[in-house]
């Protein structure tokens, strides 16, 4: 047996494409992936016997020349798709969102083979939902299950983590007492970064001088903006560590006693696996509004607290911070809390559906096994 994989090429489509790609080779299952050009540099760590660029477009761009060159890189991209599926005869298509898997998934329906996108978040994104009605089955991260117009061959699996984040989840929580060092994790990509690489400071100034020594900070900040960030800290007397990028993510996750960032599905189910208690600000411009969805999803479960940015001043950080380090047993309980949603199994859940899919099963005989 063989599988496709289909990813858009960013971190978000690409790392739990990685878990599945892992959990399926464990099983002597050959992968292949397919993406746009973008993914091309994650080539020598992707676990894939081969990596395929396939031609995309994105038809919501703007302007009718823009809607036009979109469709016609579309219609190649399921051109080339299809030599490539003819050549390589997979049991099964797997997408994971964005448009590059648009056109591997759809000459796949077109050609009978069985086929499952993945969808991380709480709301679908805008290619999940263009290949919903012609998908074989649909597995999802937090889309509510029972409910929607595909609620019959949608299979809750949770979203794949990376191996370090389950190495990770191993770290038990440690709450921070009176007098030890209050561990302060501060992340969200590049744009979150750029938000919190002032809010951040500007919220530990409000927080009196004896309290805020316990205070110890990790914060990913841009590159033009950490010099200023740690220069902030350095000025208040803060331990901290600033960097774009931290390679060890997760088990800097681990060390934390709080975490401030987006809400990504990623993010957020790595908090849940790791158990890790957050304030999560979702970001406020994305089309769908899908973290702010993530995000309600571990608060419901009493996971994180959730703060709109735009209702995130220093001082109510200041005082989200202040109540959380006076607290030590109710952070403890909302980590508890997170890590009981956590689906560490998420990519051998997946795996398992996958298979089943390739060999012939449907969504709703699959379901059937589940809760039976």
């Amino acid at each position: 047996m063989n599988v496709l994989l289909a990813a858009g090429g960013t971190g978000g489509h690409l790392f739990p494409a990685a878990a599945l790609a892992s959990a399926l080779r464990m099983r002597g299952i050959e992968v292949d992936l397919a993406t746009d050009d973008r993914a091309l540099k994650y080539g020598g760590d992707f676990p894939a016997r081969a990596i395929h660029a396939i031609p995309s477009g994105t038809p919501t761009r703007a302007g009718l020349v823009a809607k036009a060159e979109a469709a016609v890189r579309l219609g190649l991209g399921v051109a080339v798709a299809a030599r490539l599926i003819r050549r390589l005869r997979p049991s099964a298509v797997v997408g994971f969102g964005g448009y590059p898997t648009v056109p591997p998934l759809l000459a796949a329906s077109g050609m009978n083979i069985a086929t499952v996108i993945h969808e991380q978040n709480a709301v679908m994104g805008r290619a999940n939902k263009m290949l919903a009605p012609k998908v074989t089955a649909i597995a999802g991260g937090f889309l509510p299950e029972g409910t929607g117009s595909y609620a019959g061959k949608t299979v809750v699996t949770g979203n794949p983590v990376r191996p370090d984040v389950i190495a990770a989840a191993a770290t038990p929580y440690m709450a921070s007492g009176p007098d030890d060092p209050f561990h302060l994790v501060v992340f969200g990509g590049s744009q979150g970064a750029q938000f919190f690489s002032s809010a951040i400071p500007s919220a530990l100034c409000l927080i009196d001088a004896e309290m805020r020594s316990r205070i110890h900070v990790v914060q990913q900040a841009r590159p033009e903006d950490k010099d200023k960030v740690s220069a902030s800290y350095a000025k208040l007397g803060l331990p901290a560590e600033v960097s774009p990028f931290f390679g060890d993510m997760p088990a800097k996750i681990a060390e934390a006693n709080l975490v401030i960032c987006r809400s990504g599905a990623s993010t957020v189910s790595e908090l849940a696996v790791i158990g890790r208690p957050s304030v999560l600000v979702p970001y406020p411009y994305a089309l769908d509004h899908d973290q702010a969805a993530n995000a309600a999803a571990l608060k419901a479960q009493g996971g994180a607290e959730v703060v709109a940015q735009a209702a995130l001043t220093p001082e109510k950080l200041s005082d989200i911070i202040r109540n959380a380090m006076a607290d030590p047993a109710r952070l403890a309980s909302v980590a508890a809390a997170a890590r009981s949603t956590g689906k560490p199994d998420a990519a051998l859940a997946l795996a398992d559906l996958v298979v089943a899919i390739a060999g012939g099963t449907s969504a709703a005989t699959y379901k059937e096994g589940l809760h039976a």
